[in-house]
């Protein structure tokens, strides 16, 4: 059996989505899901700062780089 692995979401309705690398046959599978290990402190922690956050990351006066800002890391030096 050949294993590969894929990212994937779950939607809101229970539904698994994933894209299939090119070259993959259509037919049944078994999939493994594994979920995330994170604690109710971790979950909370990432609602509250983006609650706390969430007015300063809408402010347009915020925006002060652009993607033509900076270099690309791979660029010549």
């Amino acid at each position: 059996m050949k294993a590969i692995e894929l990212v994937g979401n779950i939607d809101d309705q229970n539904r698994l989505e994933a894209r299939v690398p090119e070259g993959v046959r259509s037919g049944p599978v078994r999939v493994v899901v594994y979920l995330p290990d994170e604690d109710d402190a971790g979950a909370a922690w990432t609602r509250g700062l983006a609650k706390e956050w969430e007015s300063d990351l809408a402010d347009p006066q915020q925006d002060i780089y652009t993607l033509a800002d900076g270099q690309p890391v791979n660029a010549a030096r």
